[in-house]
């Protein structure tokens, strides 16, 4: 270890150079012993005989002993996301907010770029990542992102605590931040959070176990949330009915799988209510089911300021001092915002709340400060200590990005056109608002990338390019539409590109869409392009969302194509890999695309997943929609060809063994518990055998879906598993699933229950087929 003073432990240190003063030249050191660098500072033989700095004592003993020492006044500020130092037991403050979307981000006040780490690597959004169906892409992504803050935590410009990632269901196509999640599908949500979730969390690299974090993530928004603000309707405000059984089958298995085989230390409650009661004060949400049912072993944090929401804006309770009651009863820890160190002493003093709840609270949050070594002295001599400035932004980890977003690109349209080759074009008119974008493409809750590569930039480092925006922004109004110099660089060029698409004025946070059509007048400046051009034209869609486009898909002019999100730093380099050739897409739809008549008769607030018939309400997702698509779920196209055969399969049928004096032995049933003896050992697996018939090396995504019979008002067809190979031209590989009967073959009832329905399950990968029926 090299002998450098001590760097400021936290970020927020850093802005107090009047009382903690550093040198990074020697060992020099001057400080206010009120002002602590970090806690349980080994120089300081006052703290060497509190409790709650013996490294060698459980976290929750050393967590009890801090609580013990505690003023009720003192509580109270450990509940609040901005912690303040308590320079009396030598601890420093500390700020829970930091973000980690896809990249450690700026966005909230726990973490900060500087000189001395300018920037951290910036992925795609998860959106595009999830379209990559690569589980262990997901893990290797939080992998990098949990060095690069770790790195930062180490010289005060990070915390330890990333509120992230969103793994929401985009249930509706019109949801603002649909970009940050995983999709729609409820098993790639969990392998999604399952992975990334490990990846920031896992401190085995470093030999550490016993419970301890490289960093914490946070499951979130837990629960049923997806309306930010559309027409009017706020999330603030808005209260989602939801069926019991959608609530099981769609929305909370993602969290479950979070908190059970991620083991996620922290989930955040959300802004809006379910079923008539604001999230953050569900007792049966919070302390029965992320506690009771699943066990978490870590704290409940709420999104920011949703406590004082739930009083001000939803006037759930008649006083401020209820609102800090039955939150904190409910189960939540930690308050984004500053409403429970402002009301909690008084609801106290009123009886409304005990000192014990509040212990519990606070100890939940000091156990996982433990699990984080923030108790355990100086970063530097800690696991993970030797990281700096150097392990962010390195070419491995910037290398990643541009392989995420490879992998994540979907080609959805190509009549032969692509891939291009760049020895024969002269030249290429680059065009569309979003044809030279470089934040855009980083999404939201971003950070400063190390570096941009646009679109415009990637494409023209092989060919020469003339490039004309045709609209001055995304927006593509009137005013801003410039048609006839990108008509005129279409006719002139061998090739065009459009890059169209949205940005954040379109779909974020807070801003939902109300359509389905390219913005203002886009789909104007791509036909009169299209109708112009010389050459090929290849489409290029960046967003979050998804659109209407089928004038593009049916058009003879167009003749390529491509979706690519928000494709992070690297996206205009990854675009370019895969239009010439360099990569050969493998990405494949983590979203239903609807048609713009959905957006004119669906109302985005009504939480339905199953179609009513007698309405014409047509569903929602792939597993229940009923209606036309402009792309489906898991669509995508290869420069290659793909051939599946069946390996291995079950039987025609599979036996369940019942108990005797099951009931379902003496009369006819539907569908059988998805739990009990008669579900143990009850597996089979699937084997398949993928060939790569083309003359293109490439990488496929191998889909296993499940058709179940009808019982409980089943999806069409549900996703069991996703593998990713890779496979030279005609080679071969063999992709085995394990098919738990129980677990991946059941459905959700009426009531919330899991059943396994008895008769025909489809099993189905592209157009191979196997039915096996269950019986009893």
């Amino acid at each position: 270890m090299a002998t450098a003073a001590r760097p400021p432990f936290l970020a927020v240190l850093l802005l107090l150079v009047a009382t903690v003063m550093l040198s990074w030249g020697g060992n020099v050191r001057v400080a206010e012993a009120q002002t602590p660098v970090f806690a349980c500072d080994a120089s300081n033989a006052t703290l060497a005989g509190y409790g709650f700095c013996n490294r060698k004592a459980s976290a929750s003993a050393r967590a009890k002993d801090l609580v013990s020492r505690l003023t009720l006044a003192e509580k109270v500020g450990f509940l609040v996301n901005k912690q303040a130092a308590l320079g009396r037991l030598g601890i420093p403050a500390y700020e829970w907010w930091s973000e980690a979307l896809h990249g450690v981000s700026y966005v909230g006040p726990g973490t900060r770029f500087s000189p001395l780490v300018p920037g951290a690597t910036s992925f795609p959004q998860p959106i595009l990542t999830a379209a990559s169906f690569n589980a262990s892409l997901f893990r290797a992504i939080g992998e990098v992102v949990s060095t690069e803050a770790r790195a930062m935590h180490n010289v005060g410009l990070a915390g330890l605590t990333f509120w992230s990632p969103n793994i929401n269901i985009f249930r509706d196509p019109r949801w603002g931040r649909g970009q940050e999640t995983p999709g729609e599908d409820p098993l790639l949500a969990s392998k999604y959070a399952v992975g990334y979730v490990k990846g920031l969390q896992d401190a085995g690299a470093a030999g550490v176990t016993d419970g301890a974090l490289k960093v914490a993530a946070c499951c979130k928004h837990y629960t049923a949330y997806d309306v930010d603000n559309w027409k009017g309707v706020e999330r603030y405000t808005f209260d989602a009915k939801v069926s019991q059984q959608d609530l099981d089958d769609t929305f909370q298995p993602p969290f479950k799988s979070c908190v059970l085989d991620g083991n996620v230390a922290s989930v955040m409650c959300s802004y809006n209510k379910v079923n008539g009661k604001p999230t953050c004060a569900d007792k049966d949400l919070l302390e029965g089911v992320i506690r009771g049912d699943w066990k978490l072993n870590g704290y409940i944090v709420s999104d920011c300021d949703s406590v004082d929401v739930l009083y001000t804006q939803q006037h759930y309770t008649k006083t401020p001092e209820e609102a800090a009651a039955i939150t904190i009863k409910s189960g939540l820890d930690l308050n984004c915002g500053n409403f429970l160190a402002q009301h909690t002493v008084a609801a106290v003093q009123a009886g409304e709340l005990s000192e014990e709840d509040v212990d519990r609270a606070i100890t939940n949050n000091f156990i996982m400060l433990m699990r984080l070594g923030f108790f355990d002295g100086d970063p530097r001599e800690l696991a993970f200590g030797s990281l700096g400035p150097k392990d962010v932004c390195t070419s491995s980890n910037r290398e990643l990005a541009r392989e995420t977003a490879r992998q994540g690109i979907v080609l959805l349209k190509n009549n032969g056109a692509l891939p291009l080759s760049a020895k024969s074009i002269k030249s290429m008119a680059v065009i569309g608002p979003n044809a030279n974008a470089s934040f855009t493409m980083i999404g939201n809750y971003e950070g400063t990338p190390c570096k941009y590569t646009t679109p415009l930039q990637g494409l023209g480092a092989s060919v020469n390019t003339v490039y004309q925006p045709g609209c001055t922004n995304v927006g593509c109004s009137g005013n801003s539409l410039q048609l006839s110099t990108a008509v005129a660089a279409a006719a002139s060029a061998d090739v065009t590109v459009l890059v169209v698409g949205a940005d954040q004025s379109i779909e974020r946070e807070s801003l939902d869409r109300t359509s389905l059509l390219l913005p203002g007048q886009q789909t104007q400046l791509v036909s009169a392009v299209a109708n112009a051009s010389r050459g090929p034209v290849i489409l290029v869609v960046m967003s979050g969302g998804p659109f209407d486009i089928s004038f593009a898909k049916a058009s003879d002019k167009i003749s390529a194509i491509l979706w690519v999100g928000y494709p992070g730093e690297a996206g205009g380099a990854a675009l370019a890999d895969i239009i010439f050739g360099s990569h050969n897409p493998s990405g494949r739809l983590p979203v239903t695309w609807y048609p713009a008549s959905y957006a004119d008769t669906v109302k985005m607030t009504d939480m339905r997943m199953r179609p009513d018939t007698s309405t014409g309400y047509p569903g929602r997702t792939y597993r229940f929609y009923t209606g036309d698509t402009v792309f489906a779920f898991g669509d995508g196209l290869s420069y290659t060809k793909m051939s599946h055969q069946l390996v291995s399969a079950p039987p025609s049928y599979v036996s369940m063994q019942l108990a005797e004096d099951h009931p379902c032995r003496a009369e006819e049933c539907a569908s059988v518990e998805a739990a009990g003896d008669h579900c143990e050992d009850l597996a089979f697996d699937v084997k398949l055998r993928v060939r790569n018939a083309g003359e293109v090396a490439g990488a496929h995504s191998v889909l296993l879906f499940s058709s179940p019979p009808s019982a409980h008002n089943a999806p069409a067809k549900h996703l069991l598993g996703f593998e990713k190979v890779s496979l030279a031209p005609g080679e071969a590989g063999t992709v085995a699933f394990r098919v738990d009967v129980c677990r991946d073959l059941s459905v959700v009832d009426e009531l919330g229950g899991r059943k396994v329905a008895l008769g025909g399950h489809t099993l189905h990968v592209g157009d191979l087929k196997h039915t096996v029926e269950l019986r009893v």
